[in-house]
């Protein structure tokens, strides 16, 4: 069976975390990727209903996400998970348990919130720095940034194809994902042998 892996993206709202994830669905589509996304806020509408935003609530959320990851790992499948997640221990909490399956790699959608605030086009950036929304991660509520993640997009300098690029050769590298193939104009010594006795059999060698 195929060795399932996690690819847990964190960073704050709106740092291109999905939009990445979106890229990479497409590229494992063309590859023949057995895969599955979880997303932070759809999670929240389904599996996480009625949980607010304490800590406490948010860990109980990383945590339903993470044994979801685990279980799918365990069978063998490619999972990105795209949530904020920013408390660092409950990260590393679910790294180990994923490990104990497969593959887990933390990718870090880095972005400033001066940048984050700009390209918000809901506003809610600049509402929390205001005042108006509280317990908003970044700004009011805390986010541990990765001290060594496995990957680093920095979404304000990169653009989102650079990032998933970034994603994919490590995924290459580590022999989680086969590196696509490209066409050759050659022919193997079997494809030359059968080439040349089909023009010998009709005279034109």
């Amino acid at each position: 069976m195929t060795r399932g892996f996690t690819i847990w993206f964190t960073g704050l709202s709106g740092a291109g975390k999905s939009t990445i994830t979106g890229l990479l669905v497409k590229e494992f589509e063309k590859r023949g990727i057995g895969h599955e996304v979880l997303d932070g806020d759809v999670v929240r509408t389904h599996l996480s209903r009625g949980l607010g935003f304490s800590k406490e609530d948010r860990d109980i959320n990383i945590r339903r996400i993470g044994w979801v990851a685990k279980t799918l790992t365990r069978h063998g499948v490619a999972v990105l998970c795209a949530a904020i997640s920013p408390y660092r221990a409950i990260r590393d909490e679910v790294r180990a348990s994923v490990e104990e399956h497969g593959t887990f790699l933390e990718v870090f959608a880095k972005c400033p919130v001066p940048v984050l605030s700009d390209r918000d086009p809901k506003g809610l950036y600049k509402k929390a720095l205001a005042g108006e929304i509280q317990n908003f991660t970044g700004v009011s509520d805390p986010y541990e940034e990765p001290e060594d993640p496995d990957v680093l997009c920095e979404t304000d300098r990169e653009t989102v194809e650079e990032s998933a690029g970034k994603i994919l050769r490590r995924l290459e590298e580590l022999g989680l994902i086969p590196s696509p193939t490209a066409p050759s104009d050659e022919y193997s010594k079997e494809e030359e042998a059968r080439i040349r006795k089909r023009l010998e059999d009709l005279g034109y060698i």
